[in-house]
């Protein structure tokens, strides 16, 4: 089944998420807009409408399956436990064609289980990394491109080890979306992974938390992480678009249109940054990637979970056909 050379390798944790359709809450605003909080009426019983258990996601998880999904040879790096969570992660990624040689099934141990409250068309996640002891196992043949993503905390040693693996071999291409856990790590302890990303993602809020600064520029904000190292710099904001900048050119990316209200936002980010860089893989320019992310991105709204709506090469395409006139990347 999975005889090919592996051509992309997502590397970072991976989780189940249980997402819990809330009835009774409300959102407060705090200070502003941007920091709002979910309640809950406290010491009560909350009805929900219903459960759904989404198996084999997280970051790099996610990119793992659209780059399967859209054509290329995939393979997944991580650590589960030995229990039902985790076999059943296995099978997922199986079924979707995702390499699974490269996890590390630790006995006794309990596989990432998260929890998503989904209110309206938001959700905030109740996370637990646990504490696995990670090694890196270099693969025997390298792959053409590596995709890092969301590690836990006590990751830093594996990451250390990913660097040199990735800077003895400059042949492979490192496409750099760091975590939670990353970004509290800072820019110099990971300053190694920063110079040697072939391109680098995050959205605007989380530029400015890696750079300290309350510039809200983006292009601004570009042009600082690029001082980083990475060779290509996308920073996206949500339903303005994104942005690019190869260290030539800058560019605005509208979104796609959405084809109905998103239904669930879970993972927008993930497909947007690894169908970018899928495009790259398969040899499309940063013009024609970024036509390619804003749609998978819009797909994946349209239903529950961060992998249920991520499309074929085929699928894209269709909806690229059918995009308006101006859905194209702008030079700023």
């Amino acid at each position: 089944m999975f005889s090919k050379p592996i051509e992309f390798l997502a590397i970072g944790d991976i989780t189940t998420d249980a997402f819990i359709k809330l009835k009774n809450a409300h959102i407060v605003d705090c200070v502003s807009h941007e920091n709002r909080e979910i309640c809950l009426s406290f010491g009560d019983k909350i009805p929900y409408e219903f459960v759904t258990v989404i198996r084999a996601v997280g970051n790099s998880a996610n990119a793992a399956v659209a780059a399967s999904r859209l054509g290329l040879t995939s393979a997944l790096a991580s650590n589960i436990g030995d229990d039902q969570n985790g076999r059943e992660c296995l099978e997922s990624l199986k079924k979707d064609s995702v390499n699974t040689k490269f996890i590390s099934v630790h006995k006794g141990m309990e596989t990432n289980y998260h929890y998503v409250l989904w209110y309206n068309s938001e959700r905030t996640i109740l996370v637990k990394h646990h504490e696995f002891p990670r090694t890196f196992k270099a693969p025997s043949k390298n792959p053409k491109w590596v995709y890092l993503s969301s590690i836990g905390d006590n990751s830093y040693e594996y990451q250390m080890s990913v660097t040199e693996w990735l800077i003895k071999n400059p042949d492979i291409k490192l496409a750099f979306q760091p975590g939670t856990f990353q970004m509290n790590l800072g820019v110099e302890k990971l300053s190694g992974l920063y110079k040697r990303s072939d391109i680098f993602f995050c959205n605007k809020e989380e530029a400015q938390k890696i750079l300290k600064t309350s510039e809200t520029d983006v292009k601004k904000l570009m042009e600082n992480i690029h001082t980083l190292g990475p060779k290509i710099v996308v920073i996206t904001d949500g339903s303005k678009g994104a942005y690019a900048n190869d260290g030539t050119n800058a560019y605005f990316m509208p979104t796609y249109p959405d084809p109905k209200p998103p239904f669930e936002r879970t993972g927008a980010g993930d497909a947007f940054s690894s169908t970018l860089t899928v495009a790259l893989a398969l040899g499309k320019s940063l013009e024609e990637a970024l036509l390619w992310a804003p749609i998978n991105s819009v797909s994946v709204v349209q239903d529950i979970g961060a992998q249920r709506g991520l499309l074929s090469r085929t699928e894209l395409e269709k909806w690229l056909i059918k995009a308006p006139s101006d859905y194209k990347p702008q030079k700023i």
